[in-house]
C-alpha cells in the first residue's frame, strides 16, 4: 500500500477526463444539498471584467459552482506550480476557468506576469494570497502589485458556510456540511494607486487583508 501511494505521489499530471466525474458531482451536490445566498453590493457577480479577485485557501470547495459560467469562462485562476496546483488546473478546465501556474514560493514571477497579460486581455484574475504555505488568512504582496501596475480594482470575496467540518491542514481547510447555507460575500472594490511605492503597496496589501477578514465568518 505505501509503494502505490508513493507511485500516485509521483504522478504529475493524471488524465484530464478523470476530472469529468468528480466535477460533475460537485456541480450536483451543491444544487441539491445547500441552500445558496448571494451578498453583492456592487453587483460584480453579474457580469465582471477586468477585475482581481482575493479569497482564501480554505474556501475554495464550492467557489467554482459558485459563479455563472459566462463569470468563470472569464477567469485565470494563479495556482501553485506544485503537483497538486496541476490537479485543481485541470478540475478548474470542467468549469470554465483558466489556470495561471505559480506562487510566492514557485514561478511566482510567471503567475504574475500572466496575470498582468489577463487583466490588460479583459479577463479577470482571482488569487488565495494565502496559499499555498500560509500563513492563514495573511495575504501576500502579489495581487496588489498586479493592481498597481494594469490599474484593476482588487474584489474581496468569501464563501461563507453556516456549518462545516474543518480538515487538520495549514489552513484549515472547510468543507460545508450538507444542507447548510452558502453565503458568497463580496465586498468593497479597492483600487491601488499606479505610483505605489513598496510602503504603500504594504499599506494596501493591509488594507486588502482587513477587508477580506471583514467579510470572513468562521462557524464554530
Amino acid at each position: 500500500m505505501g509503494s502505490l501511494k508513493k507511485k500516485f505521489r509521483q504522478v504529475k499530471k493524471l488524465p484530464t477526463w478523470l476530472f469529468w466525474f468528480p466535477a460533475a458531482l460537485m456541480k450536483i451536490a451543491f444544487r441539491l444539498f445547500y441552500r445558496f445566498k448571494l451578498i453583492d453590493p456592487h453587483n460584480f457577480c453579474a457580469d465582471p471584467e477586468s477585475i482581481i479577485g482575493i479569497t482564501w485557501h480554505n474556501r475554495l470547495m464550492f467557489i467554482c459552482p459558485a459563479f455563472p459560467r459566462k463569470v468563470m469562462k472569464n477567469t485565470s485562476a494563479v495556482i501553485s506550480a506544485s503537483r497538486d496546483g496541476q490537479y485543481l488546473a485541470d478540475f478548474l478546465g470542467f468549469f470554465g476557468a483558466e489556470a495561471l501556474r505559480g506562487s510566492s514560493s514557485r514561478k511566482g514571477a510567471n503567475a504574475l506576469l500572466g496575470a498582468i497579460r489577463a487583466i490588460e486581455s479583459g479577463r479577470n484574475v482571482v488569487f488565495t494570497p494565502d496559499g499555498p504555505r500560509g500563513p492563514k488568512y495573511q495575504i501576500k504582496i502579489g495581487p496588489v502589485a498586479v493592481a498597481a501596475k494594469t490599474g484593476a480594482v482588487i474584489v474581496p470575496f468569501v464563501l461563507n458556510s453556516s456549518r462545516c467540518w474543518k480538515l487538520k491542514s495549514w489552513d484549515e481547510f472547510q468543507i460545508p456540511k450538507p444542507f447548510s447555507t452558502l453565503t458568497m460575500v463580496i465586498g468593497e472594490p479597492i483600487s491601488v494607486p499606479a505610483d505605489a511605492d513598496v510602503e504603500t503597496l504594504e499599506k494596501f496589501r493591509k488594507q486588502a487583508e482587513d477587508a477580506l477578514l471583514n467579510i470572513t465568518e468562521d462557524p464554530q
